[in-house]
């Protein structure tokens, strides 16, 4: 491995990085003309894989009124989103040092059965808690599909190649953010919502039987020790990440954030994460590893994407609220508002190699946040009640930054570090952008409520609801209520979300800081033969 924040070869004269001939000292090998048909299978394996997890979210979200009508259980139906999450987030650094010991073939086999098998299951629920517990087992399989199928990418396409297949799994997000809606409510109006996890079994053979087909990992010599698991860690940190998710999730909806319940779940959490330092540390072979911290690239890395899984809270959960609520839009215009950001975050992603490939991962990244940085700041400055292309626009504009941004990380880091260590790598990062949408939801939840519960101590009429979910549910009957208490709802909602953008904004700056004075000014890319093998054959 090169030197850390030194460049591999020599600079292009703009301090960025060499074009990948002068990368790798030498022009790259010619591949084989039957290499990309080879390969299209695998990549196809891929993209159905990462559909199953991207559509996930989407796709119940939209039947839960009939999910709830038929097995009840209205207080806690939250849990199916929250216990899937749970269930993602903690298991990502597992699989990705399971599938850095024994092979990324068995970790995404494991993943697509127990998520098959979590789909079917949650067919048959006979009530809610049933329900919860099999979508967990879902969540169980999509944590080894997210981690998975992105390393994967990486080792299946040179660094020259990897924006083709990255464009392709942001496209698959944005096809799910559109469609998912789309066919939840189809299915669950003229069919039965049982089939919103029954479809996922068609699809999740197909991508099964190609990977076994087609996907074919070369022999690794033979280590001189049996692999050693490191099953205590593993445990700590699922606990500990379960009960810190819980917490998040739970504070503020279900209890109180300064009650007891609270307290005593991030105080356990903290306990937790102490415990598992203390185990990481002893580990052989740990689930962890303090590489993942010590090295100055991943760390500004997992830092970065952190604080956008932070501020991407803003737009997809409070921006449909804020286009129904203060715009007057139905759910369906609504989702258009935001959906134009997923149309233009994989074009950028597919045209950013052209931008890194001159200036840097590091500099593209940083060009790509302030642009994201702007759009979130004019946000609050949008006119009452406005017209829905103006944060249409800005959501347009919101997702090709993000594509700037994200990306060039992601394939940056992937190419700082090998076979053995790129599972590890690429779950830390994404480890660390799930907890940030965990701690914004609670962060921003938090300040949406209070502002509307300040908003609404003057207001003309009594009785009115405090908190954001309630405040929605009553402006869907307007004619329960007089103009002006209408009126002043609409304004505290629009005043919470500018808060909320407000909040995203200093989160993109926060990333803006960790790429200007933690990142190294070059990433220490390692040459191809060391990036890419033993890499996956198709």
């Amino acid at each position: 491995m090169h030197r850390e924040g030194t460049p591999v070869g020599g600079t292009n004269g703009t301090g960025g990085m060499d074009s990948p001939e002068a990368v790798h000292g030498a022009t790259p090998p010619v591949a084989a003309p039957d290499t990309d048909r080879a390969r299209r299978p695998v990549a196809a394996a891929l993209m159905l894989g990462m559909g199953l997890a991207a559509i996930d979210g989407t796709i119940v979200a939209t039947a839960v009124p009939q999910i709830v009508g038929d097995l009840g259980g209205f207080s806690v139906f939250s849990w199916l989103f929250s216990g899937y999450l749970l269930a993602v987030t903690v298991t990502l650094p597992v699989y990705g040092k399971l599938s850095d010991t024994f092979g990324r073939k068995p970790v995404l086999i494991a993943g697509i059965v127990l998520f098959l098998a979590g789909s079917l299951l949650c067919a048959t629920a006979w009530n809610m808690a049933a329900l919860i517990a099999f979508r967990v087992v879902q969540g169980l399989g999509g944590g080894a599909l997210q981690g998975t199928v992105q390393t994967i990418a990486a080792d299946l396409y040179p660094l020259r190649e990897r924006p083709r297949i990255q464009a392709k799994l942001s496209t698959v997000w944005a096809t799910s953010a559109v469609a998912g809606p789309a066919v939840g409510g189809l299915l669950a109006a003229y069919a039965d919502w049982r089939w919103i996890f029954l479809i996922n079994l068609p699809v999740g053979a197909v991508a099964l039987w190609l990977v076994v087909r087609h996907l074919h990992e070369p022999a690794r010599p033979r280590p001189a020790a049996r692999p050693r698991i490191d099953w205590a860690g593993a445990l700590a940190v699922f606990a500990t990440g379960a009960l810190l998710l819980t917490a998040l999730v739970q504070g503020g909806v279900a209890w109180p954030w300064l009650s007891v319940p609270s307290l005593g779940l991030l105080g356990a959490a903290a306990a937790l994460a102490g415990l598992t330092v203390v185990i990481e540390r002893r580990a052989a072979e740990p689930v962890i590893p303090g590489w993942v911290w010590r090295r100055r690239t991943i760390a500004s890395v997992n830092l970065a994407l952190g604080a956008m899984g932070l501020l991407m809270v803003a737009p997809t959960v409070f921006l449909p609220t804020y286009a129904q609520s203060v715009l007057g839009l139905g759910p369906i215009a609504a989702g258009f508002v935001l959906s134009v950001m997923t149309l233009s975050w994989p074009v950028a992603a597919a045209l950013s190699d052209r931008v890194y490939n001159r200036i840097g991962f590091r500099r593209t990244a940083i060009i790509g946040m302030s642009g994201a940085l702007l759009a979130l700041l004019c946000f609050p400055l949008l006119p009452y009640p406005g017209a829905a292309w103006q944060p249409a626009l800005l959501m347009l504009l919101l997702g090709a930054t993000l594509g700037l941004f994200q990306l060039p990380l992601i394939i940056g880091v992937q190419s700082t570090v090998g076979w053995t260590e790129r599972g590890t790598t690429t779950a830390s990062v994404l480890f660390c952008r799930q907890v940030g949408q965990s701690v914004g939801a609670a962060l921003f939840g938090a300040v949406a409520n209070g502002v509307l519960a300040s908003r609404l101590a003057d207001a003309p009429v009594p009785g009115l609801p405090g908190d954001l979910d309630a405040v929605s549910r009553a402006l869907e009957d307007p004619a329960a209520l007089s103009a002006a208490a209408t009126n002043h709802l609409r304004r505290a909602v629009d005043t919470a979300t500018d808060h909320v953008f407000t909040g995203a904004a200093v989160a993109a700056g926060l990333a803006l800081l960790v790429l200007v004075f933690v990142a190294p000014r070059r990433f220490p890319v390692l040459a191809e033969h060391e990036d890419t093998a033993p890499a996956p054959r198709g």
